[in-house]
C-alpha cells in the first residue's frame, strides 16, 4: 500500500511540477480551504502551540495567525512539489543570499562549517543553497518510516548537489569528508524534537519548557568548527533570501549550552517577528520534563 500511495503521489506531482509557479499558487490558495476548514489538518496542535508560545495575543489574533500560516503552509506543499521539475536557474533566481562574503571568507581560510537551521520559510529549497557556494553543502536528516517516500525526499534535497546524511551517520561522514580535504557546510535542523533518550537540555523557547538537541553543540566543541545561523526568509510570494550570522568561531571559548542558547534564541527572534513561517503542526512540545524520569 505505501508503494502504491508513492506512486501515484508522484506520478500526480509530476504533472503539477510542470505547471509555472503562478498556477501553483493558484492551486494553493483554493488547497487552503480544504486544509483549514474541512481536512482541519493538525489544527488543535496548532492552535494550542500558538496560544502557548503568544499568551498575549487575543483568540482572533491566534486565529490571524493560524491562518497565515496554514495559507503559507499550502504555497510550501506546492513549491516543494515544485523541486520535481524546477530548473536550476529558477531555484537560484528564488532563493538568495543576502550576503555571502562570510561564507567564502571561511573557505579561503580552509575551515569546514557547522550550519544551523530551523524550521522556518521554505527549508526545502534552503536545502539547495549549495549550488550557490563552493563549499560541499551537506544536510542531515532524520530517515522517514516510509522507506519510498524517504528516498523521494532524499532525491529532492540532493538533486542540485547536496547531500543527505542520516543523523546517526554524521560522525563517520564528517571524518570522511575531513579526510578527503573536501571542505563541507554541515547543515542541522536545530529545532528537532529530540527522542526521549536524548534530551539532555531543557530551555524556555516560545514561552514554554522545551528539550533542545545538543548534536550541534557536541559537534562544535569536537571539532573546533566555526558555526553559523541560516534563516531563510520570504520576501514574497515563490521569493526567499537567506540571512547568515555567525554564532561562534570556536564553541570551546564559550560558557556550557551557550552556543545552543545562541541558536534557540535568534531562532525564536525570527519566529516572533514572522510566525506564520514557522512550522505549527509540528510536535515540538510533545514531551513534557515532569513526565520523565
Amino acid at each position: 500500500m505505501d508503494y502504491i500511495i508513492y506512486k501515484v503521489f508522484v506520478g500526480f506531482g509530476s504533472l503539477l511540477a510542470l505547471l509555472p509557479m503562478r498556477a501553483l499558487y493558484i492551486i494553493s490558495d483554493l488547497l487552503y480551504p480544504v486544509v483549514y476548514y474541512i481536512v482541519r489538518y493538525r489544527r488543535k496542535v496548532t492552535f494550542e502551540n500558538l496560544h502557548n508560545s503568544f499568551p498575549e495575543k487575543t483568540d482572533k489574533e491566534i486565529e490571524q495567525v493560524a491562518k497565515k500560516f496554514y495559507r503559507y503552509f499550502c504555497d510550501m506543499l506546492l513549491e516543494t512539489v515544485k523541486l520535481l521539475h524546477i530548473k536550476p536557474e529558477e531555484l537560484m533566481r528564488r532563493l538568495k543570499f543576502r550576503d555571502v562574503s562570510p561564507l567564502l571568507k571561511e573557505y579561503e581560510n580552509k575551515k569546514h562549517i557547522l550550519g544551523v537551521l530551523g524550521h522556518y520559510g521554505n527549508w526545502e529549497w534552503g536545502l539547495s543553497l549549495g549550488m550557490q557556494l563552493p563549499y560541499n553543502f551537506v544536510g542531515i536528516y532524520k530517515p522517514l518510516t516510509n522507506k519510498y517516500f524517504d528516498k523521494l525526499m532524499i532525491r529532492l534535497r540532493t538533486q542540485f548537489g547536496s547531500e543527505a546524511v542520516p543523523m546517526k551517520q554524521t560522525p563517520r561522514a564528517l571524518a570522511t569528508y575531513i579526510q578527503q580535504g573536501r571542505l563541507t557546510v554541515l547543515n542541522f535542523i536545530a529545532d528537532q524534537s529530540p527522542h526521549v533518550s536524548e534530551i539532555q537540555y531543557w530551555t524556555t523557547f516560545l514561552n514554554q519548557d522545551t528539550p533542545v538537541f545538543l548534536g550541534i553543540e557536541k559537534f562544535a566543541l569536537r571539532t573546533h568548527q566555526p558555526v553559523y545561523f541560516f534563516t531563510v526568509i520570504r520576501v514574497r510570494r515563490g521569493f526567499y533570501e537567506v540571512e547568515v550570522e555567525k554564532l561562534c568561531d570556536d564553541a570551546n571559548d564559550l560558557g556550557p549550552h551557550e552556543l545552543t542558547e545562541r541558536h534557540v534564541r535568534l531562532l525564536e527572534s525570527y519566529i516572533r517577528k514572522n510566525p506564520e513561517t514557522w512550522l505549527w503542526t509540528h510536535r515540538r512540545w510533545k514531551n513534557k520534563r515532569e513526565q520523565l524520569p
